[in-house]
């Protein structure tokens, strides 16, 4: 799951954005439905890249984070955290380079970079520049962060070639995985491209029978080819399926859950237990998301639901209603944003992916609580506060605090389950 969801959104970055290795991806204003990686959110700007060190070293320059924030994180192929970069990563802010080597590098890396050594060739980025405010002024400083990062191979050390930049604002950016043959032809491709890790040797192993082997073309006969996409298909229902369970439950008497279990911030997101290697865990994760960092801050918390406040599953044909109390314990601000329970993506074709407390327009009543109404019509005199659904699909939201305070934490403060409405 984690390989193939990498190479899922690589094809989107070569496809969509016309990118190549050593472009810069990002998007100039908060994401809508076009973003289509796993569960990004609505409230925050974001810049992604692929690399390469097939051909060697590859550098990633980091400016300092003046007039703007920036936080993210580098991570292979298999998508374990490298290192987290910006004012909580290993630059504190200060701006760096930072030096990926291959896994085949020996010798002596060159002074005056941190290196970076990673077990795969391939590897991308994520990160967040975080703008002081909305203002356009604020805005357009992040913008101009983003344009401060280089990336190039370290062979060009002396003479890089002039950055290039890709805006995605408003394009469709498509790097969902398919769940059907398709599946194992982009995992063939990834095995032909990266070391064999001593982990996966037997996992390898159990490929051959299907016609998966490094070194070797992957060409499935139609019965096989058959076989794959009903394959496929079963896992995409076991993960959507197991995605019910994979939580801890945060107030009691809630189905309000913190979405993964302890396992992947525990091994830093490498899923290595002393004994084994979590498979199950690890595919959950990387169905759901992408880009975890290697060190967990407090800037954030998210809860996400999959039923309402009845234990039915979320539906895009019903209608619910979200009360949001007041004084919501955050010392920045809080959003809701909605996605596509079959891909974890945002609502395709839908006018807006959440709402957040920065939104002037939303209705609010005079204890300063919210009424958010999700449906596949708006409720009467409440368009500004509803947000889009499609029928026939099932749905989950994710409700992210941004500085959660002191009282969150000691619950105090709840957060009411979703409830159907007519």
């Amino acid at each position: 799951m984690p390989i193939v969801s990498v190479n899922a959104m690589r094809q989107a970055f070569f496809r969509d954005a016309k990118a190549n290795y050593n472009d810069i991806v990002f998007w100039s204003k908060p994401s809508d439905w076009k973003n289509q990686t796993t569960t990004p959110n609505s409230s925050t700007l974001y810049v992604y890249f692929n690399f390469n060190t097939k051909d060697g070293p590859v550098v990633v320059e980091i400016p300092p984070a003046v007039d703007a924030g920036l936080f993210g994180t580098l991570l292979d192929a298999w998508q374990v955290p490298l290192v987290d970069v910006g004012p909580r990563g290993e630059d504190r802010g200060k701006g760096g380079k930072y030096l990926l080597l291959p896994p085949d590098f020996s010798g002596s890396p060159p002074a005056g970079y941190t290196i970076v050594r990673a077990q795969t060739y391939n590897g991308y980025a994520l990160l967040r520049p975080i703008p002081k405010s909305l203002a356009e002024a604020d805005v357009n400083n992040a913008t101009a962060l983003v344009k401060k990062l280089r990336l190039y191979p370290l062979a060009n050390a002396d003479h890089p070639s002039e950055q290039r930049f890709v805006d995605m604002a408003d394009k469709l950016f498509d790097g969902i995985v398919r769940f059907d043959e398709s599946f194992y032809t982009s995992l063939a491709q990834m095995i032909n491209e990266e070391p064999v890790l001593t982990r996966d040797r037997a996992m390898m192993g159990l490929l051959l029978p299907l016609g998966i082997e490094k070194g070797k073309e992957f060409k499935p006969a139609a019965t096989t080819q058959r076989a794959l996409a009903q394959s496929a298909h079963d896992a995409h229902a076991w993960l959507m399926n197991g995605l019910l369970t994979f939580n801890t439950v945060f107030w009691p008497d809630s189905s309000w859950s913190f979405p993964a279990a302890p396992v992947g911030a525990d091994t830093a997101f490498s899923f290595e237990r002393p004994n084994y290697l979590d498979v199950d865990a690890r595919a959950l994760v990387y169905f759901l998301a992408y880009a975890p960092p290697k060190k967990l801050g407090a800037a954030t918390f998210y809860l996400g639901t999959y039923r309402d406040a009845r234990g039915d599953l979320l539906r895009g044909e019903e209608s619910y209603k979200l009360h949001v109390p007041p004084n919501v314990p955050v010392q920045q601000f809080w959003a809701l944003d909605l996605y596509d329970r079959e891909t974890c993506a945002f609502i395709r074709d839908m006018p807006r992916t959440g709402l957040d407390s920065h939104d002037q327009k939303m209705q609010r009543r005079p204890d300063g609580s919210v009424d958010i109404y999700i449906g596949p019509r708006p409720a009467a005199s409440k368009e500004a506060n509803w947000i889009q659904t499609a029928s026939g699909r099932g749905w989950f939201p994710m409700f992210r605090f941004y500085g959660p305070e002191k009282s969150f934490f000691e619950k105090t403060w709840k957060l009411p389950d979703i409830e159907k409405v007519q």
